[in-house]
């Protein structure tokens, strides 16, 4: 089986070519490329025709649908990606298989095998259809993933995953770090609120966004009130909004 891989990551190309050695032995590799101009002008003039593509979505140089625009692909692909899950249930739904990173081989071990399948019945592949999901899986709105700080005389990187919430103390924006350390922030919170990938931060009242892991005990409050404890802990406890409790019982089960 002659395998083609498409993947701008050289750690993700090397773990991929390892894994199909242990579970595809009867597969060579053929070439391995890290761009849409590469892998289209190898797909041109192939020196013989792949059997099975694995195409990273998001490359070098652009998103790997743009292959399918500059030339014909003749072969069944395998997406592999970091995108959600839920976002590309619909590859399924047009024989086309996808494999999240980083790929467990057992996941591969599937593809796979659906790859057999269809390619013993010969089926053809809807590329048409891909692309127009491909673009609805990139079009998803972008979130901050860090922000850039002062730490003493330095300027520093925060990412995302070390804040536990954010507030606003005296008309300034803190973000309160993992590790208990507060961080001035450049933004307002509605700039925040607006830029915060709504399924990990919550605006529980207009001085602070806080994210699930932050959350500690929580009582009811009086007016229908309830009031939060923070990890790592606040001045003092959190009232969340009367009119922000419901919304807020579904975002921390998991509804929003």
């Amino acid at each position: 089986m002659n395998i083609l891989l498409i993947e701008d990551e050289l750690p993700a190309a090397r773990l991929l070519a390892k894994l199909l050695a242990e579970h595809c032995p009867q597969g060579r590799i053929m070439a391995t490329l890290d761009s849409v101009e590469a892998a289209s002008q190898w797909l041109q003039k192939p020196p013989t025709e792949p059997d099975l593509i694995f195409m990273d979505i998001q490359l070098a140089d652009g998103l790997s649908f743009d292959i399918f625009n500059q030339t014909e692909v003749r072969s069944p692909v395998i997406f592999t990606t970091a995108f959600d899950q839920y976002m590309l249930k619909a590859f399924k739904v047009h024989s086309i298989d996808y494999l999240l990173k980083p790929v467990e081989p057992e996941e591969l071990v599937r593809a796979l095998e659906k790859y057999e399948r269809f390619f013993k019945k010969q089926e053809t592949f809807d590329f048409g259809s891909i692309q127009q999901l491909l673009q609805a899986a990139v079009q998803r709105p972008q979130y901050k993933e860090r922000f850039l700080v002062k730490s003493g005389q330095h300027l520093i990187h925060l990412p995302i995953a070390d804040i536990a919430y954010f507030f606003s103390e005296d008309k300034v924006a803190f973000a309160k770090g993992n590790d208990g350390r507060k961080h001035i922030i450049e933004y307002t919170l509605d700039q925040l609120e607006g830029c915060l990938d709504p399924r990990q931060f919550f605006r529980i009242n207009r001085q602070t966004l806080v994210r699930p892991e932050a959350i500690g005990k929580i009582s009811q409050w009086f007016n229908s009130r309830l009031k939060v404890e923070l990890l790592p802990p606040a001045n003092d406890a959190e009232v969340v909004s009367r009119e922000r409790v419901a919304e807020f019982k579904k975002w921390l089960n998991g509804e929003g």
